[in-house]
């Protein structure tokens, strides 16, 4: 199940006053037009320095709605339509938007500029064409999608003589039941092998035979195997969407009155990933505990460290995070014999890179680094960035959590948004990245077959490799062992 980020969880690194940059701000629009405001002095947007920061609900969606002489900006676009869901449902936003059209059309027509009609209907096209590719679940809903029939039949009635708007119409449309077939059926696959449990193989409660073989008899190369890892990371985040990380605020938010049609259905994508993530540590503390001979489980941890390094190098911070994570769970801690054994040097500089102290401030700057190279990278190799995603949320819930939604004036506090929507903009581009590396099935197979250890087991393997050695772990000892003492006592 998907972990709700608790008190404890790291807050969001970004000073807020200072976060909000011209490439964000929405505005500046060269050649479309200024759109001040909002009718009413309650509804006007209000700017600082050249940038929207609030304004009510209702002046929002007039600055979405073109005009003859205004075009709102793409990235104000993206951004009301992403945190819009949060105070209204996507399919009266629509609505809404359809009444704003048919307003300004009555206007155009009663002053005969045809023209001007032209244009204006060109641009709501346009509006409708950005929404339909960035958000195309939001018109699932039967209303939304009615309410998209609607706004269209009344564009296509000034576009009689060459169809241009209505030919246009056609490919949005056609290009949006595509895209909602294409999910559906990935919802369909995704229920069907949908598990109560972790997201991967059987759980184990004992060990398997001794002659089942482990990850370096199917991969003994770290480079090889971080790259299928890789694989994996960017197959399964690329089936998350804007509208899917949105829930961290809506749906963790008890005061929305409006949720986003199918909270649940748009959250598994999330749990999915996250199950990921903690399947992968329990594979390597799986494949570390049931290795018999020090030896062997020395040179287990050594091949991990190289993989978690190798990870690392090539932007994959999820994996590389999972597998530190897997070596200091408690089983695969304990084991001082064999850790004294290991080469630990590589396993420091990956744990520093991973200290959680200063809100993972080491972290954040090999994050930012991978990110300045995937920004001017010449190769796919070097676009490839993964962020730690448990991380992630926790930076977009506390970013929510810190900041309100309305100021005092009952505005809502849109410089939030815009910070919530470039971070998730980010995380995107990096999810739409295509993964330079050939596909090995049989690898892959095994990171998302094999059996892993559930907890229990873990600690009877490692108590086994290498005995109890104070009170409390004897005690546990005991308890594993013979839990018939332990109801007894």
């Amino acid at each position: 199940m998907f972990l709700e980020p608790q008190e404890t969880m790291p807050q969001t690194s970004v000073v807020f006053s200072s976060i909000l940059g011209p490439s964000c701000s929405g505005q500046g629009q060269p050649g479309m037009g200024e759109r001040g405001g909002g009718a009413g002095g309650s509804g006007d947007l209000i700017f600082q320095d050249g940038r929207l920061i609030s304004g009510s609900l209702e002046a929002l969606m007039e600055h979405l709605v073109p005009t003859v002489d205004y075009y709102p900006d793409r990235t104000y676009i993206f951004t009301f339509l992403l945190s819009s869901r949060v105070f209204i449902p996507p399919h009266d936003l629509l609505a809404r938007v359809g009444q704003l059209c048919v307003e300004q059309r009555q206007q155009l027509e009663a002053g005969s500029e045809k023209a001007k009609l032209k244009s204006f209907s060109a641009k709501i096209v346009q509006l409708l064409k950005e929404w339909t590719e960035a958000f195309p679940f939001d018109f699932q809903d039967e209303k939304a999608m009615a309410e998209l029939k609607a706004i269209t039949h009344r564009v296509t009635q000034c576009d009689e003589e060459n169809g241009t708007v209505k030919k246009a119409i056609s490919q949005m449309t056609q290009s949006l039941l595509l895209s909602l077939a294409a999910r559906s059926q990935l919802q369909e696959l995704r229920e069907k092998l949908r598990s109560p449990a972790m997201d991967k193989g059987p759980v184990l409660k004992a060990k398997p035979p001794a002659a089942q073989k482990d990850i370096l008899g199917v991969c003994c190369d770290p480079l090889v195997l971080a790259q299928q890892l890789t694989h994996i990371e960017l197959e399964r985040v690329s089936s998350i969407h804007p509208e899917d990380l949105m829930q961290i605020v809506s749906h963790m938010d008890s005061r929305d009155k409006h949720r986003c049609r199918g909270d649940m259905t748009k959250t598994y994508s999330l749990e999915a990933y996250d199950n990921w993530f903690n399947c992968l540590s329990m594979l390597v503390a799986t494949e570390v505990c049931r290795v018999v001979k020090k030896k062997h489980r020395t040179r287990m941890l050594e091949f991990f460290i190289d993989v978690a390094r190798e990870c690392f190098n090539i932007g994959n911070f999820n994996s590389m995070m999972a597998i530190i994570s897997g070596m200091n769970l408690s089983p695969v801690a304990r084991l001082k014999k064999t850790w004294s054994k290991v080469k630990t040097a590589k396993f420091d500089v990956l744990e520093h890179h991973m200290d959680p102290s200063s809100n993972f401030c080491n972290y954040r700057t090999a994050l930012q680094g991978a990110t300045q190279r995937s920004q001017t990278a010449n190769s796919s190799r070097e676009k490839i960035v993964i962020p730690v995603f448990n991380l992630f949320v926790k930076d977009i819930y506390f970013l929510h959590k810190i900041h309100t939604n309305h100021l005092p004036n009952g505005h809502i506090n849109f410089k939030k948004f815009w910070e919530i929507s470039r971070q998730i903009h980010e995380f995107m581009t990096w999810t739409q990245v295509e993964c330079p590396f050939e596909k090995d099935k049989k690898i892959q197979s095994y990171l998302l077959t094999a059996p892993i250890y559930s907890e229990e087991a873990l600690f009877i393997a490692s108590f086994e490799s290498e005995g109890p050695e104070n009170h409390m772990e004897k005690d546990s000892w005991k308890t594993l062992s013979f839990p018939g003492l332990a109801v007894m006592k």
